[in-house]
């Protein structure tokens, strides 16, 4: 728990859910600081209801570095009233993770963006995660490849049509777009980004060489990526690492 969280609790939320804007705004101004975000795009979300469906998400065109927890919107992915409000969210935000979130109740929290390394492998004629490293490795047969790309996703079938591609998993490769992770809390799912833009980069890297790629057995990488699942509460501790970062040098995000 970050240690400032308990300090700017507002009246109006539960400490359930302000700790959950403090959580996801930590998440928005540490992707700032790695560089991840585009301009006043990219969109994260998190679910505060138990069926999912009730989420909170970045404002329309806020940029990642001045994102606060007061500033997120709660939002309903049932209300179909929701992009006639003054104060709507992006119309393509609104599309990807509205609808995951009416569909999709294990994706708790969604981080849909553009980082350089993964968006470079998204757009690949093979945008496949070669197992060439432990990190690569943990991604083998655990991710969804989206090659539908149609423009930028505004209409309601596009919405449900990335629903149907991400299933039951938690990261997909946005083929000419980005990227997508998903995970049942704000510390999973900044952690599976973490890797997921690192891996690519090692294996942007390796193709760069122009030398052939030393991919691992199939049953090496898929005992790998075992392990890897098994490996989960080093995700917590990273993000509680971070938080504690930001803590240290502008804790204004979790006003």
């Amino acid at each position: 728990m970050s240690q400032v969280s308990s300090l700017k609790t507002q009246p109006k939320h539960s400490p359930e859910e302000w700790q959950q804007r403090v959580d996801l705004a930590a998440a928005f101004r540490l992707t700032a600081r790695m560089g991840w975000n585009e301009a006043v795009a990219n969109h994260f979300s998190l679910a505060v209801s138990s069926d999912g469906k009730s989420f909170l998400m970045n404002p329309k065109w806020m940029h990642f570095s001045r994102i606060r927890a007061s500033d997120l919107q709660l939002l309903d992915a049932t209300d179909k009233s929701t992009m006639n409000a003054h104060d709507a969210p992006d119309i393509t935000a609104w599309c990807i993770h509205g609808a995951m979130h009416a569909n999709l109740p294990h994706a708790r929290c969604i981080m849909h963006l553009h980082p350089a390394y993964a968006t470079a492998v998204a757009a690949l004629a093979d945008p496949e995660i070669k197992p060439v490293d432990q990190n690569t490795a943990r991604y083998y047969n655990r991710v969804a490849y989206d090659l539908g790309y149609q423009g930028m996703a505004d209409n309601d079938e596009e919405g449900l049509r990335l629903v149907r591609m991400l299933g039951n998993r938690k990261t997909m490769m946005m083929g000419n777009h980005g990227v997508l992770v998903a995970g049942t809390s704000v510390a999973e799912a900044f952690d599976n980004l973490y890797y997921l833009e690192r891996a690519c980069q090692t294996l942007v890297l390796a193709y760069s060489t122009g030398q052939k790629l030393n991919l691992m057995s199939a049953k090496v990488a898929e005992q790998t990526a075992q392990d890897w699942d098994k490996f989960t509460d080093s995700a917590f501790s990273h993000f509680a690492e971070m938080k504690r970062l930001l803590d240290a040098s502008d804790p204004s995000y979790a006003e």
